[in-house]
């Protein structure tokens, strides 16, 4: 089973053709003869007028986005997510990103769209701008209890077991840094 999302798109990926009877290409060019472009409209569409599962037309829609968006490098992806009113947050960032590289030569930071994914030989972490006063920081802690300010991680829809707010530089703390070594040693 996979764990973890690039690995569910690497299965579906693989089983494409034998569960829809095409592959990759046919269906982009579907979607492009489709004129839709918006995410839910390529999946109606997949699912109403082809008949596939909401899995694989939400699959191919995303695939189909992301073909027709440029790719963006990682400077640019980091410049998005902290323009405007989430600058201020940069510099705790910054220093975050400091904090796990300490960890060892082997963690990864990785701009997405709306999060940075922090990985070693998976992912055990995500530094996210969530509002204009606050980062949350994602951490994979399995068997570890909620406290007050370790909260659930549901708002990363799965892919986090906790969740830690980060308003200001105190919020760097011991305790902090103690949870994201304790997720890079378990990744």
């Amino acid at each position: 089973m996979p764990s973890t999302p690039q690995d569910m798109m690497n299965t579906m990926m693989n089983n494409l053709v034998e569960k829809t009877g095409h592959s990759l290409v046919h269906w982009l060019k579907i979607v492009k003869g489709s004129g839709e472009e918006k995410h839910m409209a390529i999946i109606k569409h997949l699912k109403s007028e082809h008949g596939l599962t909401h899995g694989y037309a939400n699959f191919i829609a995303f695939k189909a986005r992301e073909e027709s968006e440029p790719p963006k490098s990682s400077d640019d992806l980091l410049i998005n997510l902290f323009k405007g009113t989430k600058e201020a947050l940069k510099p705790l960032y910054d220093q975050m990103v400091n904090i796990v590289e300490k960890f060892g030569n082997d963690v990864d930071v990785s701009p997405r769209k709306t999060y940075v994914t922090i990985r070693r030989s998976k992912q055990f972490a995500i530094f996210k701008p969530s509002t204009k006063e606050r980062l949350d920081v994602g951490l994979i802690l399995k068997g570890v209890n909620e406290t007050p300010r370790l909260q659930t991680g549901k708002q990363f829809s799965g892919m986090m077991t906790h969740c830690v707010a980060v308003h200001s530089k105190s919020d760097l703390d011991p305790e902090l840094k103690s949870w994201l070594k304790d997720a890079y040693d378990k990744a």
